[in-house]
């Protein structure tokens, strides 16, 4: 059996990302921070495609040569069900079918979700508001600032509600705005295109943080972003 490493944490960033925190397959998409479990924690599991040993589900896919099987590459987030239903049933579940899913998923995820281009600037910005709105109004509430009691001590009451906020609304709220603006750059200004980068860098930083566990990696919030497709 091939042995065992440990995923690093931007592999781990990486596929939170690509998933926009929900199930990769397509049938499913539920959240992976269930609402039952306050946002808190999530149930993500980092399924392989190709498993580790030779008798594990899809091992017969295994391509010949170099082939990193802890890398992102081999590797999607599915919720605890999904992953023992393709595991359980490899024969339905090929190698081309799981990499389709999760090549797909943004555009199957936006389709749930209502997301779609629109014929004018006026349409996406009215579709992103509301989430931006929320987003300000609880990180001027509950955001810690420095020297608070919050931002030194992680197990005060503070700091717990601004963890789940951060997971449960904020970073939603986040990959939806992405998929929004995503599915409508055609409107948008060489300007705003630049803003829209550094605020997705944004986002990566406070997913490292607030799903990852890495500290001090997330830029500022680009300010100009308040602005976008206005």
């Amino acid at each position: 059996m091939a042995e065992r490493k440990h995923i690093p944490s931007h592999t781990k960033l990486r596929l939170f990302s690509a998933a926009a925190g929900h199930c990769q397959r397509p049938a499913c998409l539920e959240t992976l921070f269930p609402d039952e479990m306050g946002g808190e924690k999530h149930i993500a599991e980092m399924a392989h495609v190709i498993p580790h040993g030779e008798k594990g589900p899809r091992e017969d896919e295994r391509p010949a040569g170099d082939f990193e099987v802890d890398g992102f590459e081999n590797l999607l987030l599915l919720c605890p069900t999904c992953h023992t239903i393709i595991d359980k049933n490899p024969e339905a579940y090929s190698r081309s079918t799981l990499l389709g899913w999760k090549n797909n998923h943004l555009s199957a995820l936006a389709q749930k979700q209502g997301i779609c281009a629109y014929d004018d600037r006026a349409g996406g910005r009215l579709a992103i508001v509301g989430a931006m709105a929320e987003n300000k109004a609880i990180w001027n509430e509950l955001a810690p600032f420095e020297g608070a009691n919050s931002d030194l001590d992680p197990e005060s009451e503070a700091a717990k509600a601004w963890s789940h906020r951060m997971r449960n609304v904020i970073l939603p709220n986040h990959f939806r705005i992405q998929a929004i603006v995503k599915a409508n750059l055609h409107h948008m200004t060489d300007a705003e295109l630049a803003t829209f980068a550094r605020y997705q860098e944004h986002v990566r930083g406070l997913a490292e943080r607030h799903v990852c566990g890495i500290a001090g990696r997330a830029i500022r919030y680009p300010t100009k972003m308040d602005e976008i497709l206005a």
